[in-house]
């Protein structure tokens, strides 16, 4: 890539702030007014604040010393853990992805439910079958080789965060403290001693809002320098984390926690309707649409790019590797929309789609997080990369050994109901592995790889059982 055509720190920047701010912020004043009061909220993002702060300076420090590996996240699984963790990783990564994507059509046709009942809350078989003829009208678009042009960049990018400043803006000015200060321990009945279990269930919306976060280190071998990756990255994170806390906090001082609570979503269009009328709920909600809308596109890409990837690194059949005559991975794009299609039909059977897949999608996402988290600490571990006495050392420890506990406690505090339906998900996956191997002649698992994969597959005889006699629901 020519000098010029490197990317600046701002561009980085804004590739970190537009890969996070998507449609998990426009819920945010509902997930948590059903959850917590302001106290718990503050607790809520100052845990997910610092932990992810921390992955972040993982990455930037990955992308440092080792450059060389710049095929996705799920290739330091790889590298550091051996082929059958390296597919987990992108396996995880591919299947969160494609259920973001059903998040992105769940919220859209609840939003437009607002102004429409016959959509309900995004799961009614109307909404699926609208949600159905938008996912293969962008297919066969992308198939054409119609890609992320920079014009649909400015008008997406400018939908998200107008809609945002204007929300921040009208909640400052109606801010009633003393009804701020009401709910500041949950309200009602709850008091401090609650407040852990309060956190608890906030935890995997805040993943959610911050997935992107490796937005910079994806591109940070088209960075001037290398310091601008880990600029943008700490820059552009902060600047989204504000918006995240002023988004989940004013609300407080505007409605009551059970007002809250009952918002449907997008909540935050119905948090500013409250304030400023009717018109908020439209302005909100078409800045989300056409947000949205952008989203799936971009991710669609990047779900079809991450199974174009591994199989190019023989971690999944080489089938998905073809391109068609765009240049388009149009084996990895049909198989992946495919997937959207079934999730968006299961979502019929679900009460809350949008939670569940929201929540999915992170559970399934911190798996190749606390494996890049791993491999950042293995390296610490066994100096790799690091000469004697480098002054990197300590601060790249502390940065790694923080980051695998964050996301070990996020994935753990999701609860025992979304890991056993990721093992679901991930047991028959692995067969795109097995026929990956065989393709190859290798040996298809190494000893722990079989105790994985048994451990996968108890999960799913589990979540299967739970799902059938009722203990768990969706």
């Amino acid at each position: 890539m020519a000098a010029d055509q490197k990317f600046s720190r701002l561009t980085l920047t804004a590739m970190v702030v537009g890969s996070m701010v998507g449609a998990g912020i426009f819920s945010l004043p509902a997930r948590f007014g059903a959850a917590t009061g302001p106290f718990g909220a503050i607790v809520a993002w100052i845990i997910a604040g610092g932990g992810m702060l921390m992955l972040a300076f993982v990455f930037q420090s990955l992308a440092v010393r080792k450059p060389e590996i710049d095929a996705g996240i799920f290739a330091y699984a790889k590298e550091g853990f051996g082929s059958y963790l390296g597919f987990v990783a992108a396996f995880g990564f591919w299947i969160g992805t494609c259920l973001g994507n059903t998040t992105y059509f769940v919220l859209i046709k609840s939003t437009l439910g607002a102004f429409f009942p016959v959509f309900g809350d995004g799961n009614t078989p109307q909404a699926i079958v609208v949600s159905s003829v938008i996912l293969w009208a962008f297919h066969f678009t992308i198939l054409r080789g119609i890609k992320e042009a920079a014009f649909i960049n400015k008008v997406v990018t400018f939908a998200k965060i107008l809609p945002i400043f204007v929300f921040i803006a009208f909640m400052a000015f109606a801010f009633d403290y003393d009804k701020f200060a009401a709910s500041f321990w949950g309200g009602g009945d709850y008091s401090g001693s609650q407040v852990f279990d309060q956190v608890r269930s906030t935890m995997l919306v805040t993943v959610f809002v911050f997935i992107g976060i490796e937005g910079a280190s994806v591109y940070s071998r088209y960075a001037k320098t290398r310091e601008d990756v880990g600029w943008a990255t700490v820059m552009g994170f902060l600047g989204v984390l504000c918006l995240l806390v002023l988004v989940t906090l004013l609300p407080y001082g505007v409605l009551e926690r059970p007002e809250l609570a009952d918002l449907r979503q997008p909540s935050m269009a119905g948090a500013l309707e409250s304030v400023v009328g009717p018109w908020g709920l439209t302005f909100v909600s078409a800045g989300l649409i056409v947000s949205v809308l952008g989203a799936f596109l971009a991710w669609s890409l990047l779900a079809a790019e991450v199974l174009y990837s591994a199989a190019k690194y023989g971690l999944v059949p080489k089938t998905f590797a073809h391109e068609n005559r765009h240049q388009v991975p149009s084996t990895a794009l049909w198989i992946t929309n495919i997937l959207v299609q079934c999730f968006l039909i299961v979502t019929i059977f679900s009460q809350y789609a949008f939670d569940l897949s929201l929540e999915m999608t992170s559970a399934l996402t911190l798996i190749p997080y606390i494996l890049v988290a791993g491999y950042a600490l293995k390296l610490v571990l066994t100096r790799e990369t690091y000469a004697p006495g480098s002054k990197d050392w300590g601060r790249d420890m502390t940065w790694a050994a923080i980051a695998v506990v964050y996301t070990f406690f996020m994935l753990l505090s999701g609860g025992f109901k979304h890991l056993v339906l990721a093992c679901i998900l991930l047991a028959p996956g692995t067969l795109m592995f097995i026929l990956a191997r065989r393709e190859q002649g290798q040996t298809i698992f190494r000893p722990l790889e079989i105790a994985l994969l048994g451990v996968f597959v108890v999960g799913a005889a589990a979540g299967i059982y739970g799902l059938v006699t009722g203990m768990i629901t969706i």
